[in-house]
Parts: C-alpha cells; structure tokens; sequence
C-alpha cells in the first residue's frame, strides 16, 4: 500500500506518522508545495498528484491560514477541490492541522480565526480514547474548524474541535508528527516570536517536548494503528 504526505512548507518533517506507516508496510512518498525559497511568498502554482494511485493521503500542518485563499489560492484551492475528490472516491485521508482544516472546507465546513491560539502541549476531551487519546497532544494553531455535516467529532477542547472522523478518514488538529527536531525547527522559522507573544516561554517549552517525546511517540503509533484499523480498514498486510 501507498501513502502521499503533503508537506505545505519546508520546515515540517512527516517524524513519526511516516515512521509509523513504514512500520506497518506503508510505501510512503512525500511532496512539498512551498520549498524554503518561496517561504516568503507562498502562492506558488503546484500540480496535485493523481489520489487514486495511493491509498491513504496525509496533508500535514502549515503557518498560514486555511481560509487564506487570497494569500495561497494558487494551491490552496486546487487542494481542497482535490480532497473532496478523493473524499468522494473513499480514498482514506489522515488530515493534521491544517490539513484537517482543509477536509473541514472540502466537506463544506468553514474555517475562520479562534478566539485564542492554542500553543503548546495540550490535553483534549476525547468520546473515543482509544482512536484519538486525550493527550497531551502538541498544538500550534490560530485556526478552528466547524464540524462539517455528516462528520463525527470525536474530540474537543474549550476552545477549539480537535478531530472528527467522515467514512474512512480522520481530522486532528494537533501534531501527532512533532518532535523535539521538529519543534525546534519550528521555532528557529519564527515560531520564537509566536511563542512569546502569546506568553510563553519558547526554552521551556522545547524543554518539555524533549521530556514527553517518549511517551508522544507512542501516542501517536496508537493513533495511527487505530486509525489505520478501525477507521481506514487498511492493512498491508493482508
């Protein structure tokens, strides 16, 4: 079996999602759509590849906005035409962050500015512990989705939906893929000034990443082993 990562910047390793899904006998294959170059000026043009050639896509994370279609129309928009296409075609999709908010826009819900950002590691009220533990699970966003219609939220803080499943796919708006590596890169691409502007400490919290990375990463192969068998139903394997 085949997984496509989408990778919407530079700075956003697949860690141990990917690791998970070689694991279990996944080929995995990862784009870019904005390389280091166009950081600065992301509405880049980007040619999706054909989602019927893999079995489960996995569009990851992302520091602008999902709403943004002035901002990053040029591949923004493509991508969320092409995720309700493979939607449509039961192609199984593992959305993380803002790639859950893109399959909130493609499933016709609506993504629009939180009334606070969640930043740091973060326990979540979860009606199914064993698919979408309640954490602490890394957040990084300014963003919430709406629940889209025929979806099943599964998880939730005060301030934001935290996952919804829709037939064989799954949303999440933490980062079950972070790492100390990955946090720190984060940080180093202007994720300091984030931190502190919203009060807190970017040391510290590098600090506390490295002291839970061992128990996230088996969070997160948890959550991908139940995703992939009791959601997705897909078993290389067999």
């Amino acid at each position: 079996m085949r997984a496509l990562f989408i990778q919407h910047d530079h700075v956003s390793p697949t860690g141990p999602v990917s690791e998970r899904l070689r694991e279990r006998g996944f080929d995995v294959d990862e784009v870019l759509i904005v390389d280091e170059h166009h950081a600065g000026s992301p509405n880049v043009h980007f040619e999706f590849p054909d989602a019927s050639a893999y079995d489960l896509l996995v569009p990851m994370g992302a520091p602008w906005g999902a709403w943004d279609d002035r901002g990053i129309g040029r591949w923004l928009v493509p991508e969320i035409s092409w995720l309700r296409g493979a939607l449509d075609a039961d192609i199984p999709v593992l959305g993380i962050c803002f790639g859950g908010q893109l399959m909130s826009r493609a499933l016709g819900g609506a993504v629009a500015t939180a009334m606070r950002p969640e930043i740091g590691w973060t326990v979540l009220h979860s009606d199914d512990d064993e698919l979408v533990a309640s954490g602490p699970w890394f957040e990084f966003h300014y963003d919430r989705w709406t629940v889209p219609a025929g979806a099943r939220e599964i998880a939730r803080t005060a301030s934001a939906s935290q996952a919804f499943t829709f037939g064989r796919s799954l949303a999440v708006q933490f980062h079950p893929e972070l790492t100390a590596a990955s946090l720190e890169g984060w940080l180093n691409a202007g994720g300091t000034e984030k931190v502190l502007a919203d009060g807190q400490d970017p040391d510290a919290m590098l600090a506390h990443t490295r002291a839970e990375e061992p128990s996230a990463l088996a969070r997160t192969a948890t959550l991908v082993d139940a995703y992939l068998d009791r959601v997705a139903g897909l078993d290389p394997s067999r």
